[in-house]
């Protein structure tokens, strides 16, 4: 009997653990239900983690930009004095990225705040800090223009990555006046860009994507730069109203916007 128990007491542990992956952030501006992805299990695992120990309770959404984002989740919004600047909070560790192609940032998209590729290259997300998708419906022009820079960029961190090698010697041919090898050297990296950089596809939106953008709206320039952990389920209509809210010059609402409790759902 004492085995069969411990089995089944495994078993219900494993189905409780499949089971939480949805929370409920409750504001002081309405309620958010969120569904946390699977394919992410780090970071719904962590997040799910913050939530039983109640690390979010008490936390402000920090930081509001009309039509991109609400972000919160920084330690030290907690009693935050009026007017400090936030989002310097950390918990001591980052995620390794779980970056996906099918995780998008549509409206409403969960997703992982991390620092900048200057300091971080490996797109590590912050331990804590989260922001839900506003974003806006967009224009088949604008995704246009957005496929057009994410290509021009793909080149540049190409182009980037096989200069930097060569770099001392194109320095040194410009000292020496050596312009025409210079030149050279350069239109050799040019060269080696567009043989190197052969597959557009996978920087452009595929059409199911776009029209998710066109009808849904988001902030597809974000795609591929953050991860995207689950999405809001209910209570988009509060992602609005937040959203709208007045700021001062550092994005902070003027007035505080708490979570004032989070709690992990079966459903």
């Amino acid at each position: 009997m004492k085995k069969i128990f411990t089995v089944l007491s495994i078993l219900l542990m494993a189905l409780s653990i499949q089971a939480q992956k949805y929370v409920l952030l409750e504001t002081n501006m309405g309620n958010i239900k969120l569904k946390l992805y699977e394919n992410t299990p780090a970071h719904s695992e962590n997040f799910l983690k913050l939530v039983k120990a109640k690390h979010y309770d008490g936390l402000l959404f920090h930081r509001v930009v009309k039509d991109f984002m609400v972000q919160g989740g920084s330690s030290d919004s907690r009693n935050a004095e009026k007017g400090k600047m936030l989002g310097t909070g950390d918990i001591g560790y980052t995620i390794d990225a779980e970056i996906l192609p099918g995780n998008i940032h549509k409206k409403g998209a969960l997703c992982a705040a991390r620092q900048g590729d200057q300091v971080n290259p490996e797109k590590k997300s912050s331990g804590e800090q989260f922001y839900i998708v506003q974003g806006k419906p967009l224009a088949a022009e604008e995704l246009e223009m957005m496929e057009g820079r994410k290509l021009a960029m793909a080149k540049n961190q190409l182009g980037t990555k096989l200069f930097k090698p060569l770099q001392e010697t194109y320095k040194s041919y410009v000292v020496s006046g050596q312009r025409e090898k210079a030149d050279s050297l350069i239109n050799s990296v040019q060269q080696q860009i567009e043989k190197e950089f052969t597959d557009y596809t996978k920087h452009l939106i595929p059409e199911s994507i776009k029209e998710t953008y066109k009808t849904i709206g988001g902030t597809p320039f974000l795609d591929g730069e953050y991860t995207v952990f689950g999405e809001v389920i209910e209570g988009l209509d509060v992602v609005d109203k937040i959203a709208a809210v007045k700021t001062d010059p550092n994005d902070r609402p003027e007035g505080d916007i708490v979570i004032l409790k989070a709690t992990v759902k079966r459903k």
